[in-house]
């Protein structure tokens, strides 16, 4: 049986069902969020945050019966405040943007507080002896290297060569884990030293880029099929992914052949083969 042909025409025949909804398989964790709100931070406020927890301003640390370490140095977060002004010429009102900023503190740098908005963690995901020996073998033959961290993404970086995966705790079925460790792996067979399959226009929102997250995931199917661990709804979740990126290329579902072929080289690689 040609397992990359099987996987592919039953990934074709669950689109031909109709549209499917993709979850992400994993629960967001380690983001900065609002101690009292609960609510996660833009992402530029993430980076300038630095780190995950929960923050407060001096003064809500206050109204909350706490106070900030002696000492201790405050981060600072910006938003957008809108402000209406009234044209000198037109009279006509509009509202104008204006950056802002406050100072505030991560819960650590305060005294009598505590977190309140960790998410607890599935712990439902086992770890496979199969699939592991499969993910060790090829970083041990490529280089790739490979960590985990606590936090909300799955991704392979090409200019350190080097893939992050959320912790396996975090997942909550373990053919979901295996799967986004594969989609990964794929992706790092397309460095330059490998299958030279990534192309530097391949920025999200592109062409060049929904193709590379086909041929990933028809790759983690395979994978995850090839190690035994495929259940019918961690590939029912690589179908509606596959589906996501065809509506980006206008449902065009010659790709998927394009990228079968490119996905069927990748795990030959990852296999030894």
């Amino acid at each position: 049986m040609d397992i990359y042909k099987e996987v592919t025409d039953r990934i074709m025949a669950q689109l031909e069902n109709g549209i499917i909804p993709w979850q992400k398989p994993w629960i967001a964790s380690g983001n900065a969020v609002s101690h009292v709100t609960g609510h996660s931070y833009s992402l530029l406020n993430q980076m300038l945050l630095g780190r995950p927890g929960e923050y407060v301003t001096f003064a809500q640390c206050q109204k909350e019966g706490g106070k900030v370490k002696k000492g201790e140095k405050s981060s600072m977060v910006v938003f957008w405040k809108f402000i209406e002004q009234e044209d000198e010429d037109t009279h006509e009102k509009k509202q104008v943007p204006f950056l802002r900023y406050f100072n505030v503190f991560h819960i650590d740098q305060c005294e009598g507080l505590k977190a309140k908005h960790q998410k607890e963690l599935p712990n439902t995901a086992n770890a496979d002896e199969a699939a592991d020996a499969i993910i060790h073998d090829y970083c041990e033959r490529s280089g790739v290297k490979l960590q985990h961290q606590e936090g909300d993404r799955a991704f392979y970086r090409p200019s350190t060569d080097s893939i992050t995966l959320p912790l396996l705790a975090q997942f909550a079925e373990t053919a979901e884990y295996y799967s986004t460790a594969f989609h990964e792996l794929t992706h790092s067979t397309g460095h330059a030293s490998r299958l030279n399959r990534l192309e530097k226009t391949a920025f999200f929102g592109t062409e060049a880029y929904s193709k590379e997250e086909l041929i990933a995931e028809i790759g983690a199917a395979t994978l995850v099929n090839y190690a035994g661990i495929e259940t019918s709804s961690s590939f029912r979740n690589s179908a509606a992914y596959v589906q996501n990126w065809l509506k980006v290329l206008k449902d065009d579902k010659r790709f998927i052949v394009s990228a079968a072929g490119k996905a069927e080289k990748a795990v030959a690689l990852i296999l030894g083969e």
